[in-house]
Order: structure tokens, then sequence, then C-alpha cells
């Protein structure tokens, strides 16, 4: 019955082989795992796929397969845990909302380091303590206006810091893109030159000496023509940017394809002290920003993608970073990115309707000198447009 997700996964370009394939069919034959829908994404895949990058593809495959099969492994029908949680969830008039107190910073930080020391258990909705629901502003799945979310996940998209180890998955470079027109705008950045080897066929100029020569054959070489332009595309990933991961993957699968000479980096929210190039070991594998600034010519063009949604103190104070205590404000690497690089732009996924309703992007497109632009159509030509002159 596997075989139809076998040639699933190689249609999804999984390079997966026969011999990978019965392997898991031996697994399974051993009764090595329970019968589990669970248990048989991990075995499979564990198994099938050989390199983390192919992660996400095998993700797609095997979501579009065993849609719906869930029924069959389970046993029982447990009530989500979620469900149970959302009684404690409190929807607040505008009215209520507005009464919340903005404590500040340094103040939160303060505040919670005191709650530390005097909560012993868990607790659920209120005002006060660290828990769920509620608004306080310690906790998650509550409101207000700011706080420190520990755990769960992000709903208003308000807080300052958040406390738990989170991963994010690699943009997938060969992602195929649903329209042409990205990579239509990005061809718009391009400066031909002739380099390397002459190892291409000059037709005009062997017509001309051939012809010179009496009839003769003589071919002319020339080298290849290649864009010169030089990119650095620095990519939020994770957060609110979950949300535009097709846009994004979209973007960066064009621009893998259209600029040869361009190297990335990924980033949280905000550019601080490190960038990273693998979301899967980007705690063990950092490239400290300082060398990034370094490293390129001031003739690379900089573009950043992210929606620069995020609290105002990322960008602006120390310590700012949801992640981790960072010593330099986002906006002084910023900064320095734009004084480094006189060729930059700011992609945003984000409609740009929206934008006047975002503090922080205000922020950002201050810094940027008002070099953000939308990632349509009519955005990218505009973007494209500016990084060529």
């Amino acid at each position: 019955m596997l075989i139809d997700f076998f040639y699933t996964l190689r249609s999804a370009r999984v390079p997966v082989t026969i011999n990978e394939f019965l392997t898991l069919l031996e697994a399974l034959k051993r009764g090595v795992i329970t019968p589990s829908l669970d248990e048989f994404y991990y075995l499979a895949r564990l198994t099938l796929v050989k390199d983390e990058a192919h992660f996400d593809k095998f993700d797609r495959a095997f979501g579009a397969y065993f849609k719906g099969i869930d029924a069959v492994f389970d046993t029982k029908a447990d009530i989500p845990l979620d469900w149970l949680l959302k009684r404690f969830e409190r929807e607040l008039t505008p009215e209520q909302k507005a009464a919340l107190e903005k404590l500040g910073y340094d103040k939160l930080q303060q505040r919670l380091e005191e709650l530390l020391k005097e909560q012993h258990g868990r607790h659920e909705g209120g005002s006060k303590w660290i828990g769920t629901g509620g608004t306080s502003p310690f906790g998650n799945g509550g409101t207000n206006p700011e706080g420190i979310r520990i755990g769960g996940q992000s709903r208003n998209r308000t807080a300052v810091k958040v406390w738990e180890q989170r991963s994010y998955r690699d943009y997938d470079d060969e992602r195929e893109l649903g329209t042409r027109n990205i990579k239509v705008a990005l061809r718009r950045l391009r400066r031909f030159a002739r380099t390397g080897a002459a190892d291409e066929l000059a037709l005009d100029d062997t017509i001309r000496a051939t012809a010179s020569n009496a009839g003769y054959l003589d071919i002319r070489m020339q080298p290849e023509r290649k864009n010169r332009i030089k990119v650095l595309m620095l990519l939020d990933v994770g957060g609110s940017m979950d949300d535009h991961i097709e846009r994004a993957e979209e973007l960066f699968s064009a621009a893998k394809s259209e600029f040869k000479n361009m190297e990335f980096y990924y980033f949280h929210n905000c550019v601080y002290d490190y960038l990273w190039k693998n979301n899967h070991r980007r705690h063990s594998e950092r490239f400290p920003t300082w060398e990034v600034l370094r490293k390129y010519p001031n003739d690379t063009r900089v573009i950043f993608v992210g929606d620069a949604t995020m609290s105002p103190y990322e960008v602006l104070a120390p310590g700012g970073s949801v992640e981790y205590n960072n010593e330099e404000a986002g906006a002084a690497w910023l900064a320095r990115f734009t004084s480094a690089f006189p060729k930059f732009a700011w992609l945003n996924p984000e409609p740009e309707n929206l934008w006047q309703y975002r503090q922080s992007i205000s922020v950002i497109r201050q810094i940027m000198n008002n070099r953000m632009f939308p990632i349509t159509l009519e955005g990218l030509e505009r973007a494209m447009r500016l990084l060529s002159k």
C-alpha cells in the first residue's frame, strides 16, 4: 500500500531510492514502531531522507499523501489540549484593551524577576501571575499591549521578549514559483560583462573572420556573458514571518536562479551582532555581523527581506531582541549596513496598506531612507530599478 507513497516522494523531488524504501518496509515488518501516524512519519523520514535540506519537500509530500488518515492509526479520540485552553482566552473590548497599562521594557524585566521568586505553581487567567489567558503581561494566550511571552504560540504579536527555544526552517531555494512575475521583475537588476575563459562561440566575429579568410572557416571564441551584479540577501525567518513563508520561498527561489553572485544569511526580526546560514544549526554556526560587513565589497547590492513587524524595542533598545540580550540596538546594525553598502533595499511581504499601523515598520523605513518596497510586481520593479542605478 506504500508504493504510491514512494512515487509521491519521487514526484516531490525527494531523492528516495528503492533500497531506502525496502529498509522502511523491513522496519515496519519487524514492528519497530507502534501503529501511530506520528511514529510512522519519523521512521519514514529517518529511512528515506538522506539530507535535511529535503525535509521541507518530504513534509509537503507526506501531508498531501496521508491527509485525513489520522483516524486509521488513532485508537481513541482525545480532546486537543488547545481546545481546553481556549476557555481561558478572554475577548476584551477596545476600551478594556486601551485601559491595560504598558509597563515599559525595564519594568517588565524587573517585575518578571519578582514573580519568578514569588510564584510556585501554575496559574490560568488573571492579571498578575505568569500563566495562560487573562491580561497579565507574563505567560501566553492572553491579551496585553506588551509583555514577555513564556511558551505557547504568538496570538497578538505584542511581546517584547520571548522565553522559549524556537527552531526555524530554511527557505527552500528549489521551490517552484506559482508565477514567473517575480523572476521577470528581478531581471531588471542585471549588468552583464564577459568574464572567464574564452569558451563560447563568437558567431558574429566568426562570420566576419571567415569572410575575410576567403571562405575558409576561422572560428573565434569569446568569454561567457555573465551578470556581474553581486547580491547579499538578508532574510527574516520565524515568528510573524511564518505567515509569509510561501511568498518568501518564491522570492528566495527566484533570486537564487537569477543572481549567480548571491550570498544570503538569516536573521530573526532585526539584524543584531550575528547572522546564520542554516536554521537547524543557528545556535552553533553563527557568523559575526562585523565579519559580514567587512567581507563584501561596497558595490554589493544588499536586499533585506522581512515584514518588519515587531516591538519597537527590538529595533531601538539594547537588549531588545526577543531571544537574547543584544549589546547594541538593531537600529545601530541596520545603520552600519546602509553606510557600508550604498545600494540597499528592504522587501516587505506585508500589504503596503498595513504599514501605517505598524510602529516598527515606520522606524525601519526611516532607517532605510524610505527604501522599503512591497513584494508585488510593481514593488519589486521599483526596488530593482533603484538597485540597478
